[in-house]
């Protein structure tokens, strides 16, 4: 069962209900008002019959009242005993049921009551009261024949009109389902239309400001982040490729002279196993810095508390191990910042690692931690202003940095560190020279308070 078809049925079950409800309802107001101008009739003729209720010669009581017609509107009259004998009016010959609470009413042990009664196939209306007399109870029926008519018509009518407002309630639930199923339509068009033709560009009408129009734009916007994700997931694909042609290129050709030329004298044959040996090992570091960057673009799991002095004092000790023409001046202060170990030790050696590597020989890095805030400092040539905006950026590299070693996504990952963690990273000259660059990541938490 499709959402439209129970949206439908949910309507028109509600609206179904409610006329039935009321349908009901109507029907009871109307016969408790028929019925109630029964009982104030059968009470306007208590004090006519009541004059008429008298004694023979013998002191037996009897009812001396004209002949009565059974079935009339009018009605009949009877006296009852203490002992549930029924005595009848002279005319017609017909008695009322005595039930034993009317017996109780003309002993004095209950008083007036309605109740209704069958004779002969009439539906009557019986009154019940006490009279002056005791042992005596006084009943007047009146035939209900008028009041079942007029009911039967009205429970008619109240069918049809409740299967008239039935059927209307399906029509308009279909209608009111169409009309509030559109927005969920056209997303489920986009969604399939995006499925078919891998066109992540594809956005939905999203004005308004209704729940619908919310998931719309909630839906454009994961449309718009998925393009994002495939744009750069396609640039990185074609960087990496670019990056990775030309020392395989480079790979290739050394690789095809070694194995070609057995005569070449020994130390070209060293100095070209060199070449193998570095371009391997820049491969490996490309490769490497590849798979970080995309295990990066993963949301960070259990975070804990990390001090970020100490991560750069073993950075620092680290980077003075690979780059030892390279001294560094440190100012740590305590910072507890909260992240994923791992990822901020990398951010932090990489940003060590690209100052020493611009630092000229025998040169000095100055290293300060303060308040969740790493400052690395260089004295190296700068940064030109025009590469400044893309340092950070995957695979950019200045032309000043063409014929250095590297894959130009140490500062990427940085970044991609900094901006999980819901820090950030900049990027400025420094006064007298170099390079300055802040790693910013949100301090821990203090609970201990």
């Amino acid at each position: 069962m499709t959402f439209r078809t129970r949206l439908t049925l949910i309507v028109a079950l509600a609206v179904a209900v409610a006329v039935v409800g009321a349908s009901a309802i109507t029907y009871v107001l109307v016969r408790g008002e028929l019925r109630g101008e029964v009982d104030d009739a059968l009470r306007e003729r208590v004090g006519s019959v009541r004059l008429h209720v008298v004694t023979n010669s013998d002191g037996d009581p009897f009812l001396d009242l004209p002949p009565e017609r059974f079935g009339g509107a009018e009605g009949i009259t009877q006296l009852v005993t203490s002992d549930g004998e029924a005595i009848r009016s002279p005319a017609p010959n017909v008695e009322l049921p005595v039930s034993e609470r009317a017996r109780l009413t003309a002993a004095g042990e209950g008083g007036s009551f309605f109740a209704d009664a069958s004779v002969a196939g009439t539906h009557l209306r019986v009154y019940t009261l006490p009279v002056d007399r005791p042992g005596l109870a006084l009943q007047i029926a009146r035939p209900l024949d008028e009041v079942d008519a007029a009911l039967e018509r009205i429970r008619g009518l109240l069918v049809l009109i409740a299967a008239a407002g039935i059927a209307l309630a399906a029509g308009l639930g279909l209608v009111v389902s169409r009309t509030v199923l559109a927005p969920v339509q056209r997303l489920t068009r986009a969604a399939e239309d995006v499925t078919e033709t891998r066109d992540l560009s594809r956005r939905i009408d999203d004005d308004g400001s209704d729940e619908l129009s919310r998931l719309a734009a909630t839906f454009n916007t994961m449309l718009a982040a998925l393009e994002g994700s495939a744009r750069a997931q396609r640039q990185l694909v074609s960087d990496a490729s670019h990056e990775l042609r030309t020392p395989l290129t480079s790979l290739r050709t050394n690789i095809e002279v070694l194995s070609r030329d057995a005569t070449l004298p020994p130390g070209e044959r060293e100095k070209l196993l060199e070449d193998v040996t570095e371009q391997l090992g820049e491969m490996t570091a490309l490769i490497a810095e590849l798979v970080e960057l995309a295990r990066g673009d993963q949301t960070p799991t259990e975070p804990e508390e990390v001090r970020l002095d100490l991560v750069t004092v073993d950075a620092i000790e680290r980077t003075r191990r690979n780059r030892p023409g390279v001294s560094f001046e440190t100012e740590l202060e305590t910072s507890l910042i909260r992240g994923v170990p791992a990822t901020i030790e990398r951010a932090v050696s990489n940003l060590l690692d690209n100052a020493a590597k611009w630092s000229p020989q025998g040169g000095t890095v100055e290293v300060s931690v303060r308040g969740g805030e790493l400052t690395v400092r260089d004295h190296g040539p700068g940064i030109a202003a025009a590469d400044l905006p893309f340092v950070f950026d995957r695979f950019y590299r200045a032309d000043s940095a063409r014929g250095m070693p590297g894959s130009g996504l140490g500062l990427a990952i940085v970044r991609q560190v900094a901006e999980a963690h819901g820090g950030a990273v900049s990027a400025e000259p420094a006064d007298g020279g170099g390079t300055r660059m802040q790693l910013r990541l949100p301090a821990a938490v203090d609970t201990s308070s």
